[in-house]
């Protein structure tokens, strides 16, 4: 959380579904240190007062300081008299984590870098040195890379140009900055429901209150266009986070009758609609593809986002806005206050694959189609009564376990030395406890691992069935 408290509301939202049958406390302890371990909580954040949160749970005082003082003596909390209880991470608890290489990271929908990449590295090293008199500093991005990023958006179906594209530190500050420009503490801003959680956490940094749609996998277009008409027709939001290919968690794409009802919609109550295409291009077998959002426009004002991190190599940090203009000159004048631009190194890199990206992509699709092929056959075996939707392309499946313990299970994988994304963290209410985001960007043999973690964890998860709780304000 950006503050050093929450509130209650703020906790019952984050906490979602629970409860299960054994003591509560030890439910309680668990969720929230799953959301101190997951990000949704940072340590140091003042929890509320035991007897408010026991009102709001509608459970005892009791429980709630038994479940403090679990979170204590495991190293979740700390109290201080006079400040309440604070979450905390346990000594070491970071380190552990990334240098204990028997822990199988599955919080990482990431590919590891291309077989061209050290090709790319020595071809940029060589090109350095003509650079290293000028001053480094460049908020726009270098040329090279502009040139190639709109090259390759002309070559999708979106006429662009070099000097409507500024290259960002990665697609999280291009969404951070895209948030930060364009809104002002208590507009309204679409997202869809599950997504990207970063993207929605960079909004309500920027003081958005958010507004969802739903996207699913058992539709048969996904996103439900009525419901995200009728909430841009009563909101009016300024501004629309989609991911339109390979949605993130859900690996859906929108069709194109989909594409022109959003963005008509969104036109009509003139709303920006920010285009996050990070994974369009990461297509295995997908029936037809389709070129950018903004191709679609018709009226509409649509930004678009590119990252290199997907389709090249989470290492370089590098990422792009493809915006009019005029936008790109007020995103530079609003980016001088955060930073002074993107490493010049690694813009050449990212230059340089652009001139292989071909190959780049079909390695891609290889490595991609091997690992949702072993996600679907081994998770299937191990799960039958699992839903496992088959994906064309993205990098990760959105996968329905059937009930509501992916928290559970999130938590009883790490004990097997698994780390695994629980679905709530791509929700904004503690929805999503159904489902488990499960990378197919790992190899056979590290997906059978997982699976087996997972197969360990089960067990113990499955007993805590949900015992249903208070009902949850929306999030309008």
């Amino acid at each position: 959380m950006a503050s050093t408290s929450i509130s209650t509301r703020a906790l019952l939202d984050l906490l979602g579904e629970w409860r299960g049958t054994g003591p509560a406390f030890h439910s309680l302890a668990d969720r929230i240190r799953l959301l101190v371990m997951d990000g949704r909580l940072l340590g140091g954040v003042r929890l509320p007062a035991e007897r408010e949160l026991a009102a709001g749970l509608g459970v005892s005082r009791t429980t709630i300081t038994a479940a403090y003082q679990r979170l204590r003596d495991d190293g979740w909390a700390t109290s201080r008299q006079g400040s309440g209880t604070q979450t905390a991470l346990p000594g070491g608890a970071v380190a552990s984590t990334a240098l204990d290489s028997t822990l199988l990271d599955f919080t990482k929908a990431a590919l590891a870098a291309p077989t061209v990449m050290m090709d790319a590295v020595r071809e940029a090293s060589s090109l350095l040195p003509a650079l290293l008199p000028g001053p480094g500093y460049d908020t726009e991005g270098l040329a090279v890379l502009r040139e190639a990023i709109a090259r390759r958006y002309t070559a999708r179906g979106l006429a662009t140009d070099p000097d409507e594209v500024l290259v960002t530190v990665g697609a999280q500050q291009a969404i951070a900055l895209l948030s930060r420009t364009l809104v002002s503490r208590g507009d309204r801003a679409l997202i869809e429901v599950p997504t990207y959680p970063h993207a929605y956490d960079a909004l309500v940094a920027a003081g958005a209150r958010l507004v969802t749609g739903p996207v699913s996998v058992d539709t048969v277009d996904g996103w439900d266009v009525d419901v995200f008409e009728s909430v841009l027709r009563r909101t009016s939001p300024t501004l629309a986070y989609l991911m339109p290919d390979f949605q993130n968690p859900t690996g859906r794409s929108m069709s194109v009758k989909v594409r022109r009802r959003i963005l008509d919609a969104a036109a009509a109550q003139g709303t920006i609609v920010i285009a996050d295409e990070t994974p369009a291009e990461l297509d295995i077998d997908r029936p037809e593809a389709y070129a950018p959002l903004a191709s679609f426009a018709n009226g509409a004002h649509v930004i678009t986002i590119g990252s290199a991190s997907k389709t090249m190599w989470g290492g370089l940090r590098v990422g792009w806005i493809r915006a009019e203009r005029s936008m790109i000159r007020r995103l530079q004048a609003v980016r001088s206050n955060m930073d002074l631009g993107t490493p010049v190194l690694d813009q050449l890199i990212v230059a340089e694959l652009f001139g292989h990206y071909g190959d780049v992509l079909a390695e891609r699709r290889a490595q991609l189609a091997s690992g949702r092929d072993a996600v679907e056959r081994m998770l299937g075996a191990a799960f039958p009564d699992w839903h496992i939707p088959h994906v064309a392309g993205g990098l990760a499946a959105w996968v329905n376990i059937g009930t509501p313990v992916s928290s559970q299970v999130a938590l009883a994988a790490r004990s097997e030395g698994l780390l695994v994304t629980a679905g709530p963290r791509f929700g904004v209410d503690g929805a999503f406890e159904r489902f488990l985001r499960v990378p197919i960007t790992y190899p056979p043999e590290l997906v059978e691992r997982a699976v087996a973690a997972l197969e360990r964890a089960w067990p113990v998860a499955a007993r805590l069935r949900y015992t249903e709780a208070p009902p949850l304000a929306s999030v309008v």
